[in-house]
């Protein structure tokens, strides 16, 4: 392919996609320019599908590489770049998200996206040049893919939207949104806000739709001349579907009544009812239904497998013709109802806080531990040197869903619902100079049944109250879900009510048979946190409108419930949770606080049983077990420091022995002379009648001369005339 110039302005940055100088053989590759961060996108697809496999086989890897950014790997001793880093993964289900939708339904043709990022700026977030990048290279491959997708990030500062902001606009401002999108309609939605109003929200989804779609014009016209230039030939898509046949044999036994017994407002009584159906129906089937996938193709009978696919499909397509025709749900709510709601504090004696947060069938348990200053995590990636104070880990075991598997560490599904919850609490968190303890937080999913990353926010505000955080507001937290009559539907413009219904805090049936699940979180002042996923083509900003604001009833109906278990931050820490005392050195003393190889820190630490962190300002944190402990740590530190006035009465140690008079040492470092005169008020012979080594006496500074030496007598310091 030439090196043909396919390129537009994007927010005073030229967007460009280019093949040359690099070439791959992957089925379809590119080289994304912002400005000076380059992402390389190569992606390849099968023809055939791949045999066995149960879903969409897609699997999509962000490569963030140190020599992007003129970095070399931290560690001392292995500078190979390893596993990726959570922000990398996250980028990873960014990239995902929004293109997994576009592929037809039963797709298992196998399909990788590996995205590189080659150079970066330390301007602009590579993450949404990769999604471009993406769809551009899965454009250019043939594959039966419905995009392109374009991407975009906004920013909010000083009033004002911003299109593609920098770093430092999104640290400063209050949104750090991307948004996904096709031709047509957003696809993907995911933020980080400061307390950002509903308005402000969709008119940023409207700024960044008509971005979107010009980087949507500039891929096809790419990907065309791609696949001239390369001759590339369509790819059908290999469906894993049931026949026609089976479909018929069950239709021929599978009555709307039966599928309308399937409901319930426990998931296991729906559970056992859907299984109920299925047995019926095997019955009717008799010997035409096999487990043997051979017997089933030389004799001519049904998979079971795919028998009980079609079962759940039926039954799936009824509860949702229910909820369009009849707005009935499953469990028998409204569509704008929330599931019961109960929450509970203080549960655990010896941890520092927590949240038992139930909704409906869904519970999480959340643990907030207060550490040390240096407890920080400290992240060293392509982009980032930080240390992250607060910190939110999701962990979903089997057992939460009735499930029995292997515990084999965070999924990516784990790490992506974590830094929700994460970002959902960072608006309200306690500046460090008021609360500078680090945070950590980790909720057990206890029992789901659908929006169990919404109840982890829940249960975060709960158990950060209970620990006596000062956040400013309490966060509460939703999933919105979306059942759209697909014949119909126009993606929700004005107009098209009657094709689809929205639903407040969706279950788990209606997460997975449905269209969307958008999760929205905020204050009683705006929103926090948002992540959208959608199965349809895409939708309108007015039905996102009507979303956002029935979560926001909804959210402000949890935020009731939960304030109801705890008003109000406590006022006092746990008593098993550490201490933090400060104290403020000048910055001349820190080498003698540190000490030589950090001799006197680490003495001070292991001594009195504490943590310490001093920054280069001079202000030095403490954290200690207990209020003695703290104290004897910063009474150790005035001493180092200690800078003794002339009248100070003082007491030191005898050092130091001599026929004139004996040294006292005021201070680590801060020796004074005390003349055999001055030793007391009567006449002394020798020094040794009245002060010996190691004793500990009180003096007085009488005079710094002009060598800065100090002159001390135990005379004055009792009172009687040093003269």
């Amino acid at each position: 392919m030439e090196s043909k110039d396919f390129s537009m302005d994007l927010a005073g940055r030229e967007f460009k996609l280019v093949t040359n100088p690099v070439h791959t053989m992957a089925s379809g590759y590119v080289l994304a320019y912002l400005g000076d961060t380059v992402v390389m996108a190569n992606t390849s697809v099968s023809e055939e599908g791949k045999e066995g496999a149960a879903w969409f086989p897609m699997v999509v890897d962000y490569q963030e590489n140190m020599y992007a950014a003129g970095k070399i790997k931290g560690s001392r001793f292995i500078k190979r770049e390893g596993r990726p880093s959570e922000s990398a993964i996250l980028t990873a289900r960014l990239i995902d998200r929004p293109i997994r939708p576009l592929f037809p339904k039963g797709t298992i043709n196998e399909v990788q996206i590996i995205c590189s990022v080659l150079s970066a700026d330390m301007e602009v977030f590579p993450g949404t040049t990769a999604i471009n990048a993406a769809s551009a290279a899965l454009m250019c491959t043939g594959a039966p893919f419905a995009g392109p997708v374009g991407a975009v990030r906004m920013g909010y500062v000083d009033e004002k939207l911003v299109v593609n902001p920098t770093y430092e606009q999104c640290a400063e401002g209050k949104m750090n949104l991307v948004v996904a999108g096709t031709l047509d309609a957003i696809t993907m939605v995911e933020a980080a806000m400061n307390e950002v109003s509903e308005e402000i929200v969709l008119e940023a989804l409207q700024m960044a739709h008509v971005e979107i779609k010009r980087i949507c014009e500039l891929q096809i016209k790419f990907s065309e001349q791609f696949k001239k230039d390369h001759d590339v030939k369509e790819i059908e898509a290999t469906l894993s579907v049931p026949s026609a046949e089976a479909i018929a044999a069950v239709d021929a036994v599978l009555t709307d009544d039966m599928l309308d017994t399937i409901k319930g407002v426990l998931k296991k009584d729906v559970k056992a009812r859907i299984h109920e159906v299925e047995e019926q129906v095997f019955e009717k089937l008799g010997d035409k239904v096999t487990k043997d996938s051979r017997e089933a193709e030389t004799e001519g009978k049904f998979l079971k497998g795919d028998i009980v696919e079609i079962i759940n499909s039926k039954f799936e397509k009824r509860m949702r013709k229910k909820i369009l025709e009849t707005e009935e749900r499953l469990d028998g709510r409204k569509p704008d109802e929330v599931r019961a709601l109960h929450s509970e504090v203080g549960i655990l004696p010896r941890t520092h806080g927590t949240g038992l947060f139930n909704r409906g069938e869904t519970q999480a348990l959340t643990v907030a531990t207060l550490g040390a200053p240096g407890d920080a995590q400290v992240i060293d990636t392509m982009d980032t040197d930080e240390e992250r104070r607060y910190m939110h880990h999701y962990n979903f075991p089997p057992y939460a869903v009735g499930d029995i598997k292997m515990l084999r560490g965070a999924s990516r599904r784990d790490i992506g619902h974590g830094d929700l919850a994460e970002r959902a609490l960072k608006p309200v968190l306690p500046a460090k100079e008021d609360f500078p303890y680090t945070m950590w937080l980790v909720s057990e999913i206890m029992s789901c049944n659908g929006s169990s990353s919404m109840a982890s926010v829940c249960g975060s505000t709960l158990a950060l109250m209970d620990a006596g955080v000062p956040i400013t507001r309490p966060v509460s937290g939703v999933a919105m879900g979306l059942v759209v009559d697909k014949e119909n539907f126009k993606g929700g413009n004005n107009g098209d009510d009657d094709s689809y219904k929205i639903l407040t805090d969706i279950q788990g049936m209606e997460d997975f048979a449905g269209d969307m699940d958008f999760k929205v979180t905020g204050t009683t002042e705006g929103i926090t946190a948002l992540q959208m996923d959608i199965k349809v083509s895409g939708l309108s900003v007015e039905l996102l409108a009507k979303a956002l604001g029935r979560a926001k009833d909804a959210r402000q109906e949890i935020l009731d419930s939960m304030l109801e278990a705890i008003p109000e931050p406590r006022k006092e820490l746990s008593p098993h949770a550490p201490l933090i005392m400060n104290i403020k050195i000048d910055t001349d003393d820190i080498r003698i606080v540190i000490g030589k190889g950090g001799e006197t820190i680490q003495a001070i630490t292991k001594e009195c049983e504490v943590e310490m962190d001093l920054d280069d300002d001079g202000n030095v944190t403490i954290t200690a077990p207990d209020q003695e402990k703290g104290q004897k740590a910063i009474d150790w530190i005035e001493r180092l420091t200690y800078k003794p006035k002339v009248g100070d009465i003082i007491e030191g140690k005898v050092v130091r022995l001599m026929d004139f008079g004996a040294f006292v040492e005021l201070s680590p470092g801060k020796d004074g002379l005390v003349h055999i005169s001055q030793l007391a008020p009567e006449r002394v012979e020798k020094v040794t009648d009245k002060v010996k080594l190691g004793d500990m006496v009180k003096v007085k500074l009488m005079e710094i001369d002009d060598q800065g030496r100090y002159n001390l007598s135990m005379k004055a310091a009792m009172g009687a005339p040093s003269e």
